[in-house]
């Protein structure tokens, strides 16, 4: 391992000096070499779905696990997409002359070795990959057991792209033990590795934030919620609620838990139900919002969960406030949202609504790197420092401070 890492951190080196012009001619052939091999992708897929299936996988990991050609398809547009992003490293951030004449520059450079442990979705492979590339970062990759053939499939695509171009092909690197013995030596390699990002569920997320002694940008659950005020478009509400829980129940920007101002309970809940039920979702609610339709009752357990399925909270509050007080209490930091038209109370939880993502009569669906214009991300960082949100190309760099003198002393 050690040996392995001590070459990471000697390509990154090479890696962080490419020109933007190099790192967008390869990255636009890794996307063309996804699509050559799409169906050799697929088949490789296809030997994890069977395993996971076999395995017992829940449906919402088998559906983050599943790739067919318009999801290759979908892995090699974001690296198009990638490509044509601005250059993120070497942008003057700053700039200033001292009275001593010192001409300070800070400029944007790569971090350098960053460790990415994720689980599931094989489309994280490219995305990530591409990603460190385009910022000058070496990548180290540990995806999980579940998507190994994808991963291994995917991987080595990218990496005989860069050796096509005589470029090293550890700049996409795979963790060469992948054990949890194997991943617990890599989050304790600071003197190699700069940045670990792991995302994935609660288990692992908090093995690494406990155990690492390299930085670490978690990327958590996300108990997402939304809620409906009093002022609410009633069409508008519906449609943003149903989006946000059903278009795809087992990603973490999906909706949890939904709260309702008591004004409009009695005339919103109603037809919330048939649409919901509509739809398949398996709904719980609080004492309130069982007077007025027939469903199972929500716990304290249940608002604490991220069911990454077709199941949904229901809870009635007095106002905007209760509203962000249960927000405080259970949401993640993720993704929340208000469904108002009301522009006092629109802006009282944009401001005081403590997550990455705040949103006004939008579903939460949209915290996504593509849907930023992002290109893609590393994950959602529900961190505070040093990204948050969306994790983009410019989050996979830092700064230096480029000091141009004439002889001075101090």
């Amino acid at each position: 391992m050690t040996q392995f890492l001590e070459e990471s951190k000697k390509i990154s080196r090479e890696i962080s000096t490419l020109s933007g012009e190099v790192k967008n001619k390869v990255l636009n052939e890794m996307a063309d070499a996804l699509m050559d091999h799409c169906d050799f992708i697929v088949s490789c897929n296809a030997k994890d779905m069977s395993e996971g299936k076999l395995n017992n996988l829940s449906d919402a990991l088998l559906d983050r696990l599943y790739l067919d050609g318009d999801r290759v398809k979908g892995m090699a547009d974001a690296i198009r997409e990638i490509a044509t992003l601005k250059e993120p490293v070497g942008r003057t951030l700053d700039g200033w002359v001292t009275e001593n004449g010192l001409n300070i520059q800070k400029v944007s450079i790569p971090i350098g070795v960053i460790g990415i442990i994720y689980e599931s979705r094989p489309n994280v492979t490219s995305d990530t990959a591409a990603l460190c590339f385009k910022s000058g970062n070496v990548c180290v990759l540990k995806g999980g057991k579940e998507a190994e053939h994808s991963n291994n499939a995917i991987a080595n695509v990218l990496r005989h792209v860069l050796a096509k171009n005589k470029l090293p092909e550890q700049a996409i690197a795979l963790l060469p033990d992948s054990s949890r013995e194997g991943v617990a030596n890599l989050i304790k390699q600071d003197k190699y590795v700069d940045l670990i990002v792991p995302r994935g569920g609660a288990a692992l997320i908090k093995y690494v934030s406990e155990n690492a002694t390299v930085p670490v940008v978690k990327h958590d659950k996300g108990l997402c919620h939304i809620y409906i005020d009093k002022d609410a478009n009633h069409k508008k509400a519906i449609q943003i609620a149903i989006n946000a829980k059903v278009q795809r129940p087992g990603v973490c920007n999906a909706m949890e838990t939904l709260l309702v101002h008591k004004e409009v309970a009695a005339y919103i809940l109603p037809p919330l139900y048939e649409a919901f039920i509509a739809a398949g979702t398996e709904l719980k609610g609080c004492e309130v919002t069982r007077e007025y339709i027939e469903i199972d009752c929500a716990t304290h357990e249940d608002y604490d969960t991220e069911y990454l399925a077709n199941i949904l909270n229901i809870k009635v509050v007095k106002n905007v406030e209760e509203a962000i007080l249960h927000i405080g209490k259970y949401g993640s930091g993720h993704s929340e949202a208000i469904i108002s038209e009301n522009y006092s109370i629109v802006n009282k939880f944009l401001n005081e609504v403590d997550a990455a993502c705040v949103y006004a009569n939008a579903s939460t669906r949209f915290t996504d790197g593509g849907a930023f214009g992002l290109g893609a991300e590393v994950g959602i960082s529900t961190n505070k420092l040093h990204s948050r949100g969306p994790m983009g190309i410019n989050d996979l760099t830092t700064f230096k401070y480029k000091i141009y003198g004439q002889g001075q002393i101090r």
